[in-house]
């Protein structure tokens, strides 16, 4: 059984403005990801889930060029934005990815998948708590989870981050984690900063010519030669947005009591 991946993208970020577009070997960084998506034998399926906001239509028109599946919906809300795109392509097992991971493992992502069919699960993902980099974060889900999810979350991070309702709720889903097998959580290889950039910059420039397949391993590999590539960004916190969005949720639930 196949999972659609569905790609959260748009080009207003607060910290790195048109991240998803910026080029390395002339070629954009959602390029890249779309391209290591394909190597996983488990995703039948990519749409990308972009906003309706003038400034995203070059995104719209990059994916259409890659033969990606496109769905343009709230800016803010990504929740129901992802509900659209997993309604309108009758999605029923959706892989969330967001992109600013252009280094995902697509390795990983089968054993996620995996790791979640063979458990039942509604929910699984491979960050709760973390073991991979930053960067290489996926969660499958059940259509019905999202559904769950779209009608009853009222919460800004859970609107803003998809899935916090699910993982808020244990006692109405089935819920796992795949742990890797070493803690690697503390390496930074998502994009939000541009010193994030310069180190994925690094990671495609050394690997990609000669290996269009890399994948976790050699990028390893490669920080072990050069450890001042992995220092670049090494001074910034692991989900500082959710972060952020988790004290959004408590100043609204002091204003309702309060």
């Amino acid at each position: 059984m196949n999972v659609t991946a569905i790609i959260q993208a748009r080009m207003n970020s607060t910290r790195l403005p048109g991240k998803i577009m910026k080029a390395v070997l002339g070629r954009p960084l959602l390029g890249y990801l779309v391209e290591r998506l394909r190597r996983s034998s488990r995703i039948g399926d990519i749409v990308l889930a972009t906003t309706i906001s003038p400034e995203d239509d070059p995104v719209a028109v990059l994916a259409q060029e890659l033969g990606v599946k496109v769905f343009r919906g709230s800016e803010q809300n990504v929740l129901d934005r992802f509900h659209g795109a997993a309604t309108t392509f009758g999605v029923r097992h959706i892989m969330r990815i967001t992109a600013d991971c252009p280094l995902i493992d697509p390795e990983l992502l089968d054993r996620l998948v995996a790791y979640y069919l063979s458990n039942e699960l509604d929910y699984a993902s491979n960050n709760n708590p973390p073991t991979l980099p930053d960067g290489l974060d996926a969660e499958v889900f059940t259509v019905e989870a999202l559904v769950s999810a779209h009608t009853h979350a009222a919460l800004p991070s859970e609107l803003e981050h998809v899935t916090p309702y699910i993982r808020n709720h244990p006692e109405l889903f089935r819920t796992g984690n795949c742990s890797y097998h070493e803690d690697l959580s503390h390496l930074r290889w998502t994009v939000d900063e541009p010193e994030d950039f310069e180190l994925v910059r690094g990671v495609i420039e050394f690997l990609y010519p000669g290996n269009r397949d890399f994948r976790t391993g050699d990028i390893l590999d490669l920080l072990r030669r050069r450890p001042e590539l992995g220092a670049i960004n090494a001074r910034f916190e692991r989900n500082e947005g959710y972060l952020a969005s988790l004290g959004a949720d408590r100043d609204l639930l002091q204003k309702k009591t309060g």
